[in-house]
């Protein structure tokens, strides 16, 4: 992840509605969900999801498939995790301390294949 993507992302996750949207769909996982069940869990109507869906899927941390008739999104696990290690590696030197306080202990956000 470079620092442009990182601004953009965390742009995206700069949002009280967004960031209940991340959670909600890191709980889903592979599964993921659509526009209408993110609605209820978030307590948002449709046209406000889709607004905020669309912010994190430029983000590339959020990905859309159309299953039959309705959308599916998921979050991109390796692109959450790439934030997440620019951060701790790249803005914060790696430094010791922050990454006890953040229980890193090791490379495990770190992966060579596709999202998941």
């Amino acid at each position: 992840m470079n620092e442009s993507q990182a601004i953009d992302a965390l742009a995206a996750l700069a949002h009280q509605t967004r960031l209940q949207i991340i959670r909600h769909l890191v709980v889903k996982g592979q599964n993921g969900d659509s526009a209408g069940e993110i609605g209820s869990a978030v307590d948002a109507s449709p046209s406000k999801i889709t607004f905020h869906i669309s912010a994190l899927e430029r983000a590339g941390l959020v990905g859309s498939e159309r299953v039959s008739r309705q959308i599916i999104y998921r979050i991109h696990f390796q692109q959450l995790g790439a934030l997440l290690n620019y951060l701790v590696e790249d803005c914060c030197a790696n430094h010791q301390e922050l990454r006890g306080c953040c229980n890193v202990e090791t490379d495990n956000c770190r992966s060579s294949g596709s999202d998941k």
